[in-house]
């Protein structure tokens, strides 16, 4: 799954700079490309969880492993027209690797070893991220668009054929045998649920939000040259949180490790020169990153059934993306009227916006008995 990750954080900046530089179009008009594959990914999510549950792993990888990597050998040969109508069923098709991932690990990790699992999943997410924009830069940088953006579908293909050939289980006996029929939607989409997916979707509005805001202000301040040191520094601060949360007995609730979160970035944008001090404020928020994801993974996996755990994480899945696709708009909007300082008060604040509403709602809904602990959202009651 790590494999099949790298691939995924470069498609952002290698489908940007292929537009602007291949096509000589601008970078609203990437960013419209780049938004039709996120909003894919967001609806297409869900579904291919649900067929997961239905058919199994082997031939929604191979129809999607199919499809992605058909995609991106076009991508390079298609007018930019062409290209922005296909982005969406593009994204759409994408292998959901994270998604598989955490059914992976909740059917091979017993219920007490998972906050272990999750957060080892999201240290390796932050790996991920090291290395895959870098190395899909370089490569653009060093060959031709066409070559690169063939060679990323190459890549895809190949991690979507590793990926149908290891067969990883996603369910395991015991969970099969404890209910046959498909439970009815309504039965286990509860406010409770819908309130931790509004969280997740809260922590990447963050996310997407402190990320352009810091690129923002190392541009405006002439330090664009330490930007992957800046960043570096904020992954290895997600990796330490990750570590911590995972090797704890009891850690903090999904709610706390939200609000540590977002509170933390809203007065980053005080110390914002020079650059090391900018570096050292971003460390606090960033040690609560990955916590907070796992928290929130762990919390889905433990709410949602085993016959539909696919279309859970499929739905976390795609209220993650969402809030990625509503963080840069709406920070971006901060930030030209105002100043990249007030990027991190906007990324803290919506973030706390969208997953208070989600909050809020499981407090309106009445208490009903858990048939198990819960207690990354039970907790912040």
């Amino acid at each position: 799954m790590f494999l099949a990750r790298l691939p995924m954080t470069m498609n952002g900046v290698l489908l940007t700079l292929y537009v602007v530089t291949g096509l000589g179009r601008g970078y609203g008009a990437a960013g419209l490309v780049g938004a039709g594959v996120t909003l894919g990914m967001a609806l297409g999510a869900p579904l291919l969880g649900r067929a997961f549950d239905k058919y199994g792993l082997r031939p929604i990888v191979a129809v999607c492993g199919t499809g992605t990597t058909a995609f991106w050998i076009l991508a390079p040969h298609l007018p930019f027209e062409a290209l922005a109508a296909v982005a969406v069923p593009a994204g759409m098709l994408s292998v959901p690797a994270g998604s598989l991932a955490r059914q992976v690990l909740a059917t091979l990790v017993p219920v007490e070893e998972r906050r272990a699992a999750y957060s080892l999943d999201t240290i390796s997410i932050e790996a991920t991220f090291m290395i895959g924009p870098a190395a899909g830069i370089a490569a653009i940088t060093a060959f031709s668009p066409t070559w690169t953006l063939s060679a990323l579908g190459v890549l895809f293909g190949g991690t979507a054929f590793l990926i149908w050939l290891v067969n990883p289980p996603i369910r395991d006996a015991a969970d099969l045998g404890v209910t046959a029929a498909r439970p009815p939607l309504r039965s286990w989409l509860t406010g409770r649920l819908v309130g931790t997916l509004m969280v997740a979707a809260g922590a990447l509005f963050v996310l997407v939000g402190t990320e352009l805001a810091t690129l923002a202000t190392l541009r405006a301040h002439g330090d664009i040259g330490v930007t992957g040191l800046v960043i570096a520094v904020m992954c290895a601060a997600s990796i330490t949180g990750g570590i911590v949360h995972g090797s704890v007995k009891r850690s903090l609730p999904q709610g706390v490790l939200m609000l540590l979160l977002a509170l933390l970035v809203v007065p980053v944008g005080l110390a914002e020169q020079p650059w090391w001090l900018l570096t050292l404020v971003l460390i606090p928020t960033n040690l609560v990153c990955a916590p907070t994801l796992a928290a929130t993974t762990e919390t889905v996996s433990r709410l949602a059934p085993p016959r539909v755990r696919g279309e859970a994480m499929g739905l976390m899945d795609g209220f993650t993306r969402l809030g990625l696709a509503a963080g840069s708009p709406v920070v971006g909007f901060a930030i030209d009227h105002s100043s990249p300082a007030w990027g991190f008060a906007a990324a803290g604040i919506g973030g706390l916006v969208i997953a208070s509403a989600g909050l809020f709602g499981v407090r309106r809904r009445p208490r009903t008995p858990d048939p198990a602990p819960v207690p990354a959202l039970a907790e912040t009651r």
